[in-house]
């Protein structure tokens, strides 16, 4: 009989420059500390572990173009890195693929299904979830506005808005239409009361809705 070669935990840190969505999905790991450890949900702070994986939360990311995604490939620190999001255009995934991506995954994986793909890519695979629709993200995640009725959808919208991105921008970012967006736009507004962008993009400011970039510069070299 074989002898059993002792494993560890994963270690696993999460990029994105959205707090409340990464504190989310820190918790996606909470009932798998034994195969998961999360290393980093703070790229400010100083860190000495060793990465086994970055996972790159896409929310409110400009994944179509790529930079970050080649910016953390090149990173000595991460051994492995994998995408995560909701975005599965064919383009998009040929061009991660070719980048170099270890994993491109579905935020609509149960958290299960989530470690069980993580655990495959540190064993060497490349796992690329199946294509799928926009299916809504999976229970347990978090996003800016989620408490206020805000859907994940109308919360990376209005993340963008309040980055300052045209309709247009917002749908080349997202892959949806023009007419989705407006139609999400005008659904967000009415929840945060808003008429105008300038009300919109004021609320965004204030609730969270404002991304700290210094997160993700600190995985690309800046400081």
């Amino acid at each position: 009989m074989p002898a059993q070669v002792a494993t560890r935990p994963i270690t696993v840190a999460l990029i994105d420059d959205y707090d409340v969505v990464l504190k989310g999905l820190a918790h996606f790991f909470d009932d798998f500390r034994d195969r998961v450890i999360v290393a980093e949900i703070d790229a400010n702070a100083s860190l000495s572990d060793t990465i086994d994986i970055v996972l790159y939360d896409s929310f409110a990311q400009p994944e179509s173009d790529q930079v970050e995604i080649r910016g953390l490939l090149a990173n000595p620190r991460a051994h492995r890195v994998v995408v995560y999001t909701w975005n599965f255009q064919p383009e998009l995934i040929e061009t991660a693929q070719q980048l170099g991506v270890h994993g491109y995954l579905s935020k609509t994986m149960t958290p299960a299904q989530l470690v069980e793909a993580l655990e495959a890519v540190h064993a060497g695979e490349t796992v690329i979830s199946p294509p799928t629709r926009r299916a809504p993200s999976a229970p347990g995640l978090d996003w800016p506005g989620r408490l206020q009725g805000i859907t994940d959808r109308e919360s990376e919208i209005l993340a963008l808005i309040t980055q300052g991105k045209s309709n247009a921008e917002v749908a080349q970012l997202t892959y949806l239409s023009p007419n989705t967006v407006k139609s999400y736009i005008r659904s967000a507004y009415r929840k945060i009361g808003a008429t105008t962008r300038t009300q919109a993009v004021l609320y965004g400011v204030a609730n969270g809705f404002a991304p700290d970039h210094h997160r993700i510069d600190h995985w690309l070299g800046g400081p």
